[in-house]
């Protein structure tokens, strides 16, 4: 860690894997709302959980965190087992009081190649944040700093915004908000949104010649 402290009570589980790259590559260009869609509107976070800055978007698989509200040991503990790629995902227990992310934290993430951060909870130095160009979502800002005392999990399945997210899932955010695309489902996702763009391009055209729908 790039802290001086202890993680012996945060525990960290390895057994789960990332998806296929081609997978995540696949999924990463479509909007959040396309993405709902093809999970029939489920998997999407809370409206609270948004993006903090103009022109946010991520795709990635998940690499969960479970933290005391208000305490980021697990999180940094979290970052050390980060590829690139990866989305980092607190689950801080909605906590609004005291932030479990910041600029230095943010400054690690991009070090390790991490390209989203999503948080039940706040973060802080969100203009710095924003400066060094890694997307946040979150419930909010404050100035508030946390403590870094644990405990915490990594690698478990944690709640964001209402939704379950498995560690190795895939996590698909931009500006309307954030989806989870389970890992076993991803390939079965992928096909329904081309399906889904086809009929919003048909639909467009038909707008656009100002053809109406038939009947």
């Amino acid at each position: 860690m790039y802290i001086n402290a202890s993680a012996d009570n945060c525990q960290v589980h390895t057994s789960w894997h990332r998806p296929d790259r081609q997978l995540v590559a696949a999924l990463s260009v479509h909007p959040t709302a396309n993405v709902g869609d093809a999970l029939d509107r489920f998997g999407l976070a809370h409206s609270t959980v948004r993006a903090l800055m103009p022109g946010a978007r991520c795709a990635g698989p998940a690499l969960t965190v479970l933290t005391r509200e208000g305490d980021v040991l697990a999180v940094h503990r979290a970052l050390d087992e980060a590829q690139p790629g990866d989305v980092l995902v607190i689950n801080g227990r909605g906590d609004e009081a005291r932030a479990v992310f910041g600029d230095l934290m943010a400054e690690i993430c991009l070090a390790k190649g991490v390209v989203g951060v999503v948080i039940d909870g706040v973060t802080r130095d969100v203009q710095a944040t924003a400066e060094l160009g890694l997307p946040v979502w979150a419930r909010g800002s404050t100035p508030a700093g946390p403590t870094k005392t644990g405990p915490g999990f990594i690698g478990l399945p944690v709640a964001v915004g209402g939704v379950v997210v498995n560690p190795g899932d895939i996590v698909v955010a931009d500006g309307d908000g954030v989806a989870v695309v389970p890992q076993d489902r991803a390939a079965a996702v992928v096909d329904r949104l081309g399906d889904i763009e086809r009929l919003e391009d048909a639909l467009r055209a038909r707008i656009r010649t100002g053809e109406a729908a038939a009947g």
